[in-house]
């Protein structure tokens, strides 16, 4: 991460917030003083709240401050054990009476990740600054890009999730409208670089200047994250990282040639899901708003209830009576609301596990197998539809295919590090005409095939070979 950096100024007020044991300010001091950098004065302003961690981040800063003695640069150290979020909220929300804001030139970051309630004072605190958001890691972000000077250098590594999703897009416009994209760094295992960690989703770190206007290239790099393991870099066209008609201002991070590839067998799509007449939603039943009309298994009075759990092999397996989730959900008046007319879906999950190989896993509802007049999904699914009911039948076949199929995974990869797809980002994708997806759904006769088979029907269909 330290070597991302780019020309530094001969003074560096350098900020940490969040700097646990202060491993990165290290990272950073040990750079400046092994390098020809031209600095002569480091000040460095670090924020850590858990005590526990403040005797060890103060000898990691006295071993800052040996190093750069021994190199002839001066550094000072102020360790702040105040909450960042409330603090800088405050002090950037005083306006022309209050105390200026610290200004820096240089930000390295590794953020805590914790998700915020709308009524919590961290998310008050940031409204007040003008930042949206649903997460404490981006709210670090979007307030330390305040506290750069204009050229001023941020790196961070963070989560991968704000670079594509709804909750995030406000950041992301903040993020792009402040900040210029220098180079993206991608971990190709999620387990070497975070083993110890528990990470649930990709990192990614990230270099990037303020009030500079953003460069035609970004590069992007990526490594095993094993400790010494080579480092693989492309230069790519900003336009192709964040596409300039996207109004979701999605993030897209090719790592792979099958990811360059991916993104030429998509951008070469003709069709929306709206120009094919299809939307996608997420499942309406809430379980634990309406657990008083479940039940673990259908009785008179119910219709059927679909959750993850009950995908199998490409279709639906209903009822799962050793599963633990209910099978049924009483319908009447109070539930109707909530459930859809029996037809043929395409069915995706919200959330796949980090075992799963595909993070588009699909499969079909077929209302021959599950006879039932009404049916509600779980909101842990995503469903297509057409204006509420369920699809022609070769076109779900079709859809259940391309979804399924490696080049897909591959792109929604490109923008998607973390586990979760939403509906937001199953509209935003490019698809087949309705005829082509209506020929492999006709070719495709049996669901369960193996995974080359289904990329060789769909390559055959999207490229005639």
């Amino acid at each position: 991460m330290a070597a991302m950096f780019g020309p530094l100024p001969r003074t560096v007020r350098l900020l940490d917030a969040g700097a646990g044991a202060g491993s990165l300010t290290a990272a950073f001091v040990r750079r400046v003083c092994q390098g020809n950098t031209g600095v002569t004065t480091i000040a460095a302003t670090l924020y850590e709240l858990d005590f526990e961690i403040l005797g060890a981040l103060t000898a990691t800063m006295r071993i800052c401050e040996q190093c750069c003695a021994e190199a002839q640069i001066r550094f000072t150290f102020t360790i702040h054990s105040t909450d960042f979020i409330q603090e800088m909220s405050a002090r950037l929300d005083d306006g022309l009476f209050g105390p200026l804001p610290p200004a820096f030139d240089v930000a390295i970051a590794n953020p805590p990740y914790r998700k915020i309630s709308t009524d919590s004072a961290e998310r008050r605190a940031l409204r007040a600054v003008g930042v949206e958001t649903s997460n404490l890691y981006t709210g670090f972000i979007a307030l330390i890009q305040r506290l750069l000077v204009p050229g001023g250098q941020l790196v961070g590594i963070t989560p991968r999730s704000f670079c594509n999703g709804p909750y995030f897009r406000p950041f992301r416009e903040d993020f792009l409208s402040h900040l210029a994209l220098r180079r993206l760094h991608v971990f190709e295992s999620r387990h070497a670089a975070f083993r110890d960690d528990c990470v649930l989703q990709e990192n990614v770190v990230f270099h990037a200047v303020k009030g500079r206007r953003q460069t035609d290239e970004v590069l992007i790099s990526s490594s095993s994250g094993e400790l010494g393991d080579a480092i693989t870099e492309t230069v790519f066209p900003f336009a192709e990282i964040v596409h300039p008609d996207d109004a979701e201002k999605f993030i897209h991070i090719p790592s792979t040639v099958g990811h360059a590839t991916a993104k030429a067998t998509m951008d070469g799509l003709s069709s929306s899901l709206a120009a094919l007449g299809l939307t996608v939603s997420t499942g309406r039943v809430v379980d634990f708003r309406l657990k008083h009309a479940l039940r673990k298994a259908p009785e008179c009075g119910t219709v059927p209830l679909l959750y993850p759990c009950h995908f199998n092999g490409g279709s639906v397996r209903w009822p799962k009576l050793d599963a633990r989730k209910p099978n049924a959900i009483l319908d009447n008046d109070e539930t109707r609301p909530w459930l859809v007319p029996s037809g043929v879906y395409l069915l995706t999950k919200r959330f796949t596990s980090k075992e799963e190989r595909r993070r588009l896993v699909a499969c079909l509802f077929d209302p021959d197998a599950v006879k039932t007049q009404w049916i509600g999904f779980e909101n842990h699914l995503n469903y297509f539809h057409a204006s509420g009911h369920g699809l022609e039948r070769s076109l779900a076949v079709g859809l259940y295919a391309f979804l399924n199929s490696t080049v897909v995974d591959q792109y929604f990869r490109r923008f998607s590090g973390h586990t979760q797809v939403n509906a937001t980002d199953l509209r935003a994708l490019n698809y087949p005409d309705r005829d082509t997806l209506q020929a492999i759904g006709r070719e495709l006769k049996i669901l369960a095939r193996s995974q080359d088979e289904i990329d060789q029907l769909v390559s055959e269909h999207l490229h005639g070979h």
